[in-house]
């Protein structure tokens, strides 16, 4: 009996940070750039030259000058007419966003 209570004690404190960590995860926010190459691309490549990135896989799509959609409108506003796009890593906007994948707009 004093060893199941003991378990579930472990295990409580275990199950509240996993969950904790869980919810952490965000989807990357919409952005807008003026074209979307891959990153073996001569433009793209040039891209990620000039802020001296190396990816790893050359097929990676690569948003060149982006900007955050926005839902209040500021900004570039709630409105792309150009490659509305999701991007893991935009720490070089307005640049370059890597690993972009197109969204519906």
């Amino acid at each position: 009996m004093f060893f199941s209570r003991a378990i579930v004690l472990v295990a409580l404190p275990l199950l509240a940070v996993a969950t904790s960590r869980m919810h952490k995860v965000r989807a990357p926010a919409a952005s807008c750039c003026k074209s979307l190459e891959p990153a073996s691309s001569d433009a793209g490549a040039a891209a990620l030259k000039a802020i001296s990135v190396v990816v790893q896989d050359v097929n990676v799509l690569v948003g060149l000058t982006c900007s955050p959609i926005t839902v209040i409108g500021v900004g570039s506003g709630g409105e792309c007419s150009d490659y509305t796009v999701s991007c893991a890593d935009n720490s070089h906007f307005p640049l370059v966003g890597i690993d972009c994948v197109s969204v519906a707009a």
